[in-house]
């Protein structure tokens, strides 16, 4: 049996404690009441306005799984709090599956289209599952890792104290932001052994992933600005966008220039073979995610200094 009351209580309650930016959305200045408007969540859910006013007047039809579904995607919904939002509806809550590592064809064929782009894809506890030859000069060659070992958090965390990225600011900034972004994961998967397994070694080997863990910061991936000094390329500056899988809880990372500036055309000549790679034997430290960049024989060395890179979140206006 529907509780409309209480479901048009809840609704209403999680709507005013999401902000349009927690949401990708515009942020168009000062409000009356805090929180999202009616009309940007069922813009967000996929429904028309009325059908979402009706629901929070508890006047409203008995909503269906994907109405239900959409909504708790739409207001940011913990696993618990998904749970809840059936119940109130008298529907049995979707079993909780661990992150989904099948990568759809598709998002496959993406990647081999973008020549000229680094992209790759992530689950939700940072593994990264396909990657585009492009993506190779900057993480590192995938393949040539077991599975096990291609966590992008495992490796941020295993650079040693004293690396001098841990000095940059908005490098620390854009890495709390990736612990916050797991931190939202875990409450997505509870009990999942992956993601629990990736915490719990984290949490006993690196005092810097403790303290911002304890923070308690949650914060779903977005955009965000990234400058790199390239062994090969010199230095190249990106907006990455972060293109979410529907029905996976997969994103594809993608390094895309300015058009029509030099980052782009490094770019070009990167995809076309040129530069030459340098030498092999190189540590994976010296590159900002991952193994050292790779050219068609393995691994380039980095000439030292170690590379400095910076990132940070893209400012919306």
């Amino acid at each position: 049996m529907v509780d409309r009351g209480e479901l048009a209580a809840f609704l209403r309650d999680r709507r005013g404690r999401i902000g349009p930016g927690d949401a990708g959305l515009p942020d168009t200045g000062r409000r009356r009441t805090p929180g999202l408007r009616r009309q940007e969540v069922a813009q967000l859910a996929g429904m028309s306005v009325e059908y979402y006013v009706r629901l929070e007047q508890a006047r409203g039809p008995n909503p269906s799984r994907q109405v239900l579904s959409a909504l708790s995607r739409a207001l940011m919904l913990t696993a618990d709090e998904r749970a809840y939002l059936f119940h109130l509806a008298g529907a049995a809550p979707p079993a909780t599956r661990g992150p989904d590592r099948e990568v759809p064809r598709a998002v496959r064929h993406l990647l081999g289209g973008l020549a000229t782009t680094p992209a790759y894809v992530l689950d939700a506890k940072y593994d990264v599952l396909a990657w585009n030859r492009m993506a190779t000069h900057f993480i590192g060659d995938m393949a040539r890792l077991p599975e096990g070992r291609r966590n992008l958090i495992e490796w941020m965390f295993s650079q040693p104290e004293d690396d001098p990225h841990w000095d940059d600011p908005n490098h620390t900034c854009f890495v709390g932001h990736t612990v916050a972004d797991l931190r939202a994961a875990y409450a997505r998967y509870p009990g999942d052994p992956g993601i629990a397994r990736l915490v719990t070694t984290l949490l006993g080997t690196s005092p810097r992933f403790t303290r911002m863990w304890e923070s308690r910061e949650v914060r779903e991936r977005r955009g965000f600005s990234k400058r790199v000094d390239h062994p090969l390329a010199g230095i190249l500056e990106f907006e990455c966008q972060v293109l979410h899988v529907p029905d996976t809880d997969q994103r594809v990372m993608m390094y895309c220039p300015e058009p029509g500036s030099a980052t782009e055309r490094s770019m070009a000549r990167l995809a076309a073979g040129s530069p030459e790679p340098a030498p092999d034997g190189v540590s994976p430290s010296s590159t900002p995610f991952g193994p050292a960049p790779c050219g068609p024989d393995g691994p380039v060395e980095a000439p030292p200094p170690a590379v400095e890179y910076e990132v940070h979140p893209v400012r919306r206006p």
